[in-house]
């Protein structure tokens, strides 16, 4: 595979990320590294925009089966490199809303998010998830782009009192004719 010299040959170039040896494993929540990663999520969005939800007003079993799945992606050398979660939407039990999105900045642009997006995609869809809802913030233009690629459109805000900074999206799953 090749490997990108910037990145100590630890990340993969874009044209290899399906040959990845990036490693994607379900962790809770509250696991030391997912709070690692969405710690640095949150530093990120407040460098941003100077407010984001905190890490710890999550519960740690709305990302736990049979509600949700929480994924951790390493590096080849062990080092937790990405993550994102899925939690079954309140409002609708066939809704998912994937949450807590993030790629370490020398992992990023090399097909990691969408690797983590599809992986949670499909886990959601095969515990009966059939729309998937989701946020990110209006300067993350690298998100933007990532979740129209992946089919999801643009929609009204659904989290009462949002501020104009998060966009939303949603995103009808397929499911397979087997199902």
């Amino acid at each position: 595979m090749k490997r990108s010299p910037s990145a100590g040959g630890d990340r993969p170039l874009s044209d290899a990320c399906t040959d990845s040896p990036i490693e994607l494993l379900p962790r809770r929540y509250d696991d030391a590294d997912a709070e690692l990663l969405v710690n640095a999520l949150y530093a990120e969005q407040l460098d941003t925009y100077t407010f984001a939800d905190s890490p710890s007003s999550e519960k740690a079993d709305n990302y736990a089966e049979p509600s949700g799945l929480f994924l951790v992606a390493y590096s080849p050398s062990g080092q937790p490199v990405g993550c994102g979660g899925y939690r079954i939407y309140d409002r609708d039990p066939r809704t998912a809303e994937v949450r807590k999105m993030y790629v370490a900045p020398a992992y990023r642009s090399g097909g990691l998010g969408w690797r983590i997006l599809s992986a949670l995609e499909q886990h959601a869809t095969d515990h009966g998830a059939r729309r998937v809802l989701l946020e990110t913030g209006a300067l993350n233009h690298a998100a933007i782009r990532l979740y129209v690629a992946a089919g999801y459109e643009p929609i009204p805000p659904y989290v009462p009192g949002r501020r104009e900074t998060n966009r939303a999206f949603s995103k009808t799953l397929e499911v397979s004719p087997s199902k």
